[in-house]
């Protein structure tokens, strides 16, 4: 789902916030928000994540497309194979595309940051 910033959504599931808390040795509890909760959507921003083999595919074909035509046979054939060998790592670039996250400020005051957008659902 495209989430949007303003947008009112609401847990999907419950959603585990702390781990068992303990007080002089006793368990107290855990911290949940419960499935259902609403808030709005605050901000939504999408992280591109680009390895060294992406930007140097992209730095080098952006070299063969403009200057190729006027390099020498055998630098242009070197710079080939070396875009050709980068071809792989920008595929997999592609293909994954980049990886959203989401703020939602709750009704109850809570704020959840840097969440992947699929645990919530429309409100």
């Amino acid at each position: 789902m495209n989430l949007q910033e303003g947008q009112r959504v609401k847990l999907a599931a419950d959603l585990r916030l702390t781990d068992p808390i303990e007080v002089a040795g006793a368990v107290i509890g855990i911290l949940s928000l419960a499935a259902g909760t609403e808030g709005t959507v605050e901000q939504v921003i999408e992280h591109v994540r680009e390895s060294a083999d992406v930007r140097e595919y992209e730095r080098l074909k952006s070299l063969l497309d403009s200057y190729g035509d006027g390099m020498p046979p055998q630098s242009r054939t070197q710079l080939e194979q070396k875009v050709g060998a980068l071809e792989p790592a920008w595929t997999a670039f592609q293909e994954q595309g980049p990886r959203v996250t989401v703020r939602v400020r709750f009704d109850n005051g809570l704020i959840l940051d840097a969440s992947p957008p699929d645990i919530f659902v429309p409100a």
